[in-house]
């Protein structure tokens, strides 16, 4: 069976001002998602699941749905603040959405195989939808769950506009996952980049591996971020801000022995749209991937 592909595309895009999952930025009006939805066709994806709010439905299924439902199946599910465990509801204030884990477990009920999560505004390239197909292919529910992870060079992943958020890891020599930990605010200032937490400063290299939340994952995942998700509301629900991120369930599973994650190193340069400002390169750079053939001018 052919994997799926989950594209996580609830997000309210509050940095940037819109809704940047659905921005051109292709010669012929193509979206990130247009492009990454191309590349997991030809990478051999047979599935692809959308998750979105409810209210943006009607948009995403003229802009994006419509150009691939005849070239792969297409499914929509949705994150929405209310979809709690019994028992749990929605703290007076809050906004936010529960964060990356969450968006990814309401896609529970159409995906029973093996799949690959990304995020709608990051343009991964087609070596690393490659990568992770490969690997998916062969994966397989176990007591020991087989997960994977597309890691990116830190150096390779940041904006020259603002701080990014980043799952920042370490890999064994076999280049499995041993700890990942979540930075949501590192910068580039010059020739130095650091993260910032708590008002402290901290330095990176920059040849950190990271997770752009490129991940593979069996269906086991579904039945661990269940369980994390209610430990998480029982400490952190009235955090408004707080958020459910991936990259912790899949480093719990890591450490309490309960996954393996195997990190598929990809050099190509990552980019997104985090900012406004991030627009022209983002296009910049997919010109010049067409003059390389490895895009179309027009994506059919």
């Amino acid at each position: 069976m052919k994997p799926s592909l989950v594209v996580l595309a609830a997000g309210i895009g509050s940095r940037y001002g819109g809704l940047k999952q659905i921005d051109p930025v292709g010669p012929s009006g193509e979206s990130i998602i247009d492009y990454s939805i191309f590349d997991a066709i030809r990478a051999g994806f047979g599935k692809v699941v959308f998750v979105i709010r409810k209210e943006i439905e009607s948009v995403f299924r003229e802009k994006v749905s419509s150009k691939f439902e005849n070239l792969i199946q297409v499914e929509f599910v949705y994150q929405e603040l209310n979809v709690l465990p019994s028992g749990f509801f929605v703290p007076e204030g809050r906004i936010k959405p529960w964060g990356t884990a969450h968006a990814i477990l309401m896609a529970e009920k159409v995906v029973n195989n093996p799949f690959a999560v990304i995020n709608s505004d990051d343009f991964y390239g087609k070596s690393a939808f490659q990568l992770i197909s490969n690997y998916l292919s062969s994966a397989k529910d176990t007591d020991y769950a087989d997960f994977s992870m597309v890691g990116f060079i830190l150096k390779n992943t940041l904006s020259e506009f603002g701080s990014v958020s980043r799952g920042v890891s370490c890999c064994d020599k076999k280049s499995n996952l041993v700890d990942i930990t979540e930075r949501t605010n590192i910068r580039k200032e010059v020739d130095k980049i650091f993260y910032v937490e708590e008002e402290t400063r901290y330095s990176l290299t920059g040849e950190e591996i990271v997770s752009m939340n490129m991940l593979g994952f069996t269906p086991s995942i579904f039945i661990y971020i269940k369980e994390m998700f209610v430990e998480f509301l029982e400490t952190k629900k009235n955090e408004l801000k707080s958020e459910f991120y991936i990259p912790y369930v899949v480093d719990k599973l890591i450490k309490n022995n309960k996954a393996k994650v195997k990190v598929l190193k990809s050099y190509d340069s990552w980019f997104g749209i985090t900012y406004k400002e991030d627009k022209p390169y983002v296009k910049n750079n997919i010109k010049e991937l067409i003059k390389r053939g490895i895009y179309p001018e027009k994506l059919d």
